[in-house]
């Protein structure tokens, strides 16, 4: 019996643009997580620690914090996002995410978020979303802080790292607690775009991604395809940036064999 359930990982887990979309200030009942959590019938809640625009650092973090602070958390799924994110910690930042971290990406930088947003179709919702994060970024330095990290720093094979990185410790630490988990991922370039170039030429990172526990896994495809691609590669209807409601609902109906293997559903 599974009572509370948790969620984690960006606006592909949070539900942006979905068709319950509250212009991003409450997470969909939409979406692929939450139509997991309704075949389970858990006797308790649906708890998403998803965060648009985070990282992989940033959705392990969320996670860990959620079962740190409840003993009730039975099933743990999670979509991990895009490797060229990054989360800081950076007090003078709280106003972002009520912490002390912030989530950057390529999208804060050089060409302004207007210009950029603006030359997407999409729902009125996810441009009002943007526009209020261009705002807060301006506002607290954190645009131009973006900047020199893409201009100066940022690189695949980082990015690739601390993701894996993030993905490992957060696996490791829901085994140690004994919380059943299945984790997928929103985008292909978590294994797909580096794997030859970052594994296999590396031993390294080879030996980091033999750490992962594919058996927890749920892949859209071959060679570990994401959610995002997948529903492109299938023209399922999209808003701005993210697929919509059917594609969630047909994700689950995907999902579900890979899910209750891990739960110990009979099939």
């Amino acid at each position: 019996m599974i009572r509370d359930f948790l969620a984690g990982g960006c606006s592909f887990t949070y539900g942006s643009e979905l068709s319950d979309d509250n212009k991003g200030k409450t997470d969909s009942k939409k979406t692929w997580a939450y139509g997991l959590f309704k075949h389970c019938q858990p006797t308790g809640n649906f708890i998403c620690s998803a965060v648009p625009g985070t990282g992989n650092s940033g959705i392990a973090r969320r996670v860990f914090n959620a079962v740190s602070q409840n003993n009730n958390i039975d099933m743990v799924v999670v979509m991990w996002t895009f490797t060229s994110r990054y989360d800081w910690a950076m007090p003078r930042h709280k106003v972002l995410e009520d912490t002390r971290w912030v989530s950057i990406s390529p999208w804060d930088t050089t060409m302004t978020n207007e210009e950029r947003h603006k030359a997407l179709s999409g729902s009125e919702g996810q441009q009002e979303v943007w526009k209020r994060r261009s705002s807060l970024l301006a506002e607290t330095g954190v645009r131009p802080f973006a900047e020199a990290i893409y201009r100066h720093a940022a690189n695949e094979y980082h990015e690739v790292y601390q993701s894996w990185k993030s993905i490992i410790w957060l696996q490791n630490i829901l085994e140690k607690k004994k919380i059943p988990f299945m984790f997928t991922l929103a985008d292909n370039s978590l294994f797909y775009n580096e794997m030859k170039q970052h594994k296999d030429q590396d031993k390294f990172m080879n030996a980091l991604y033999n750490e992962i526990d594919f058996t927890k896994w749920f892949s859209f495809g071959e060679r570990m395809m994401g959610f995002n691609q997948w529903a492109l590669l299938n023209d399922y209807e999209r808003g701005t940036t993210h697929p919509l409601d059917e594609s969630h609902d047909d994700a689950v109906k995907l999902m579900l064999p890979v899910f209750k293997k891990i739960t110990g559903e009979k099939l």
